[in-house]
């Protein structure tokens, strides 16, 4: 017991820290233990797991005990979502102009994709009205998030206060299961690093340094300078302090696990010890993996002016503009799935007049590149989640004084 209280009372961060290094150098030393990856599948797997039936819980909980005042920094952080999104788009316009990088095109890559925007707005609403149950058990959180809203709110106005009171007990237990799994994260960090470094080396970074580069840029641009800006816009505060909490413990977990939904768990608890009102993030959180993809919209941009820049098509400012605006709404309906943005890279080629045979081959090269890629855009989005559910909370506490 004194070894598991040492164990726990540890900085996770350092933890962490130090599950990576010893992953990074058993990856390198011994690649074929392929045995240690199974840790970094069982710490994402059971977080994928659990994540679903929390959202659903805190969710119905939250709304049938809400005594109002959520409404303003719902508008304020769905507000920050979007803009933030938005930026990140006009920030990799900007990246892809000054940068431009050319792709080599070559296999077909095999899959369906959205032909169209429409394509993406109808299967979002789609995914809402499916059937609840399956939505659980399928990890889809808009779907997830529309059910429990209308439960909490038949909770409100018919079940009793013992009812109500069971709901949250139960979302109680399920967030101590919660806390209990991220305890695993070293390990699961460690298996996690492992697999990566034993499957790729280092040799992706020779042939597609230069996407590589611009898309980690865009990125990191988007997460140490426009999003510290909306915040300070909205708060009027310095917000580095809270932005390298939110990247260390949010943004770290995110990049290894390439999963805002297993991130889910993570962020409410950040946004706990932040003294975030539950009510509030037990909403905005999830729905923030669902519509907050500033990652997202850098990769589809980005791809799709390197595919414009490969075929030779000249894109004009106002045509940029209106990619970034594609780019911002697609992204917000992108699928929650490893490697989704991709698959909206067609789409976004289409307004450019660029043919599907073409656009596919880009998606490919993503994938390719997709381990260091998807965990950047990962790491970007689900960060962000937090930072700005904390930074609206900050905005009303600063009205209240």
């Amino acid at each position: 017991m004194n070894l598991l209280r040492k164990w726990t009372e540890t900085s996770l961060v350092l933890r962490i820290l130090t599950g990576m290094v010893i992953g990074a150098v058993l990856g390198l030393t011994v690649p074929g233990w392929t045995g240690i990856g199974i840790l970094g599948t069982v710490f994402v797997s059971a977080l994928k797991a659990v994540a679903p039936v929390l959202v659903a819980v805190l969710v119905m909980a939250s709304i049938a005990k809400a005594n109002g005042g959520l409404g303003p920094r719902f508008r304020t952080v769905l507000t920050l979502y979007l803009v933030s999104t938005l930026g990140a788009a006009l920030l990799a316009v900007a990246g892809s102009t000054l940068f431009p990088v050319t792709l080599h095109l070559q296999d077909v890559a095999e899959g369906g994709a959205p032909s169209a925007l429409t394509d993406v707005f109808t299967n979002l609403i789609g995914n809402m009205v499916s059937n609840p149950l399956a939505s659980i058990a399928s990890a889809n959180y808009i779907g997830i998030l529309f059910w429990s809203i209308l439960g909490g709110v038949g909770l409100r106005l018919l079940a009793s206060q013992t009812t109500i009171g069971v709901v949250s007990d139960f979302a109680g237990v399920i967030t101590q299961m919660v806390k209990w799994i991220i305890q695993f994260a070293p390990f699961g960090i460690l298996g996690l690093v492992f697999t990566a470094v034993a499957e790729n080396g280092l040799d992706i970074f020779t042939t597609y340094g230069r996407l590589i580069l611009l898309l980690v840029g865009c990125m990191s641009l988007n997460a140490l300078l426009l999003n510290p800006l909306w915040s300070f816009l909205t708060t009027g505060k310095n917000p580095y302090p809270l932005l390298w909490a939110c990247l260390k413990e949010s943004g770290l977990n995110a990049f290894f696990t390439r999963s805002s939904a297993a991130n889910i768990p993570v962020n409410m608890a950040l946004c706990g010890r932040m003294g975030v009102d539950q009510n509030f993030y037990s909403v905005s959180i999830p729905l923030g993996a669902t519509i907050n993809m500033s990652g997202a919209a850098v990769t589809i941009t980005v791809m799709t002016l390197a595919v414009a820049h490969t075929v030779g098509v000249q894109v004009g400012f106002g045509v940029a503009l209106l990619l970034s605006v594609i780019a911002t709404l697609g992204a917000c309906g992108a699928s929650g799935v490893a490697g989704g943005s991709l698959l909206l890279i067609p789409m976004a080629c289409s307004f450019l007049g660029i043919g599907n045979d073409v656009a596919m081959q880009a998606v490919a090269v993503g994938f390719i590149i997709g381990v260091v890629q998807d965990s950047v855009e990962t790491a970007l989005n689900s960060s962000a989640d937090a930072f700005f559910t904390i930074t609206a909370e900050r905005k009303r506490e600063r009205q209240k004084q």
